[in-house]
């Protein structure tokens, strides 16, 4: 639920070389990077929705387009990394502040061993296909299926806010999901490089392997221990004498202060990711008189950044691969969208969910994002991915967002024949 784009590996190509017709690059290129990526997802965001297409469609192409896989201006990989975080941070942020404490607690029974047994399910089958059908090793399998095991937070958040659906009880139960998913995925990347450096060793498991995890778990406990002891007295005192002031655009900055700073304290201090620290900032807020205030002063911003990390994501994109091997992309993203779908809607259901809640939580789940991003990128600075594989895991997870609004509209239909439709 957050972190870190992982860049792909360096091509040598830098957007001074490819576009050579410029002047003072270095000190403009946070505002070349904006001013190109901003008017090219509005301008191809546009076209999508005349096509009746989803708009984030448009974006990912506007990615695509800057990205350094085709011809002309190549944007700055880096500074979209930053950019498209703090998409991550401030729509995280925004979502504490729909759902309390109440509501996340209501979900543990559904949400906790869902988001295990799907992750588990999706890890083992990426390992099958990729150790018997692409012909990976063990390691690398490994890696890849646990690539695949985690939702993007930025799609699943946008899709139930375009539903209007992020306070209902479909939308309680995914979030829910996504919190497990995020400490879950947070424990595996720590944990990643030492189990890397044991099997490459062939011995028994790092004798330091379980301190550590167990270090970061408790890190973690603590952080939303302290958020909910100390943050839900501290932070709307706070902000409530921000208001008094009587001037929105402090309230407006003390709002983004206060995400962007948890964020901050959970990454750098806490070891959790950012998306969890602002996460957790806006529930500290929710339910004080002035959270829907704060929510609709940072909507603007929430959405602009939104936009930019689907640049991010089409910037990582390499079309190429698309015809070097459709079939092995295609069996990745059936595991992302059919098997992932399958295995939360069998969970949620089993554990006694709606059919419609059921469906929609295996719409949300059946996708990947920025996790996948940094736990391949990982893989690849360790050397247990190869580029073929990395590259692999990038186009499944554009294709998987791509397909995303189709999956939410077939759930729709699917929880209408069940005779569970939403209410007019």
């Amino acid at each position: 639920m957050g972190g870190r784009l992982a860049l792909p590996a360096a091509t040598g190509v830098t957007a001074a070389s490819r576009f050579p017709i410029r002047h003072a690059v270095a000190d403009h290129m946070l505002i070349d990077m904006l001013v190109v990526a901003t008017v090219l997802a509005f301008l191809l965001g546009l076209l999508a929705q005349r096509l009746r297409l989803p708009p984030l469609v448009g974006y990912m192409l506007a990615g695509v387009a800057v990205g350094p896989a085709t011809p002309g201006y190549v944007g700055d990989l880096g500074l979209a990394q930053e950019l498209a975080e703090i998409g991550v941070i401030l729509l995280m942020f925004g979502v504490g502040l729909k759902i309390s404490l109440a509501d996340l607690w209501s979900t543990r029974r559904v949400a906790l061993p869902g988001a295990i047994v799907q992750m588990a399910t999706a890890t083992i089958l990426g390992l099958l296909v990729g150790r018997h059908l692409l012909g990976f090793g063990s390691k690398e399998s490994l890696v890849l299926g646990l690539s695949l095991s985690v939702a993007s937070t930025v799609v699943l958040l946008r899709a139930l806010e375009a539903r209007q659906m992020v306070d209902s009880s479909a939308g309680r139960l995914v979030v829910g999901w996504l919190v497990v998913e995020d400490i879950a995925i947070v424990l595996a990347i720590v944990a990643l490089p030492a189990v890397a450096a044991t099997l490459d060793a062939s011995g028994p498991v790092a004798r330091d392997l379980g301190p550590t995890l167990g270090l970061t778990f408790l890190k973690i406990a603590a952080f939303v221990g302290l958020m909910i002891l100390v943050g839900s007295r501290v932070f709307p005192w706070l902000i409530v004498k921000v208001a008094h002031s009587r001037s929105r655009e402090l309230l407006s900055l003390g709002s983004l202060a206060l995400s962007l700073g948890m964020a901050w304290v959970a990454y750098s201090v806490f070891d959790a990711s950012f998306a969890l620290g602002a996460f957790l900032a806006g529930v500290a807020l929710n339910g004080t008189r002035l959270s829907a205030s704060v929510a609709e002063n940072s909507l603007p911003l929430r959405d602009t950044f939104a936009v930019l990390f689907f640049v991010a994501v089409g910037m990582l994109f390499d079309w190429r691969i698309l015809v070097e091997r459709p079939g092995s992309i295609l069996l990745l993203v059936s595991i992302i969208v059919i098997g992932k779908g399958l295995a939360a809607f069998a969970i949620a259901r089993l554990l006694g969910t709606s059919r419609r809640d059921s469906f929609h939580a295996a719409a949300a789940l059946g996708q990947i994002g920025e996790f996948s991003f940094v736990l391949a990128g990982m893989g690849r600075e360790l050397g247990i991915l190869s580029a073929e594989a990395h590259g692999l895991v990038l186009a499944s997870a554009l294709l998987s967002i791509l397909v995303n609004p189709l999956m939410f509209h077939l759930a729709e239909r699917a929880a209408a024949r069940a005779g569970e439709a939403a209410p007019a």
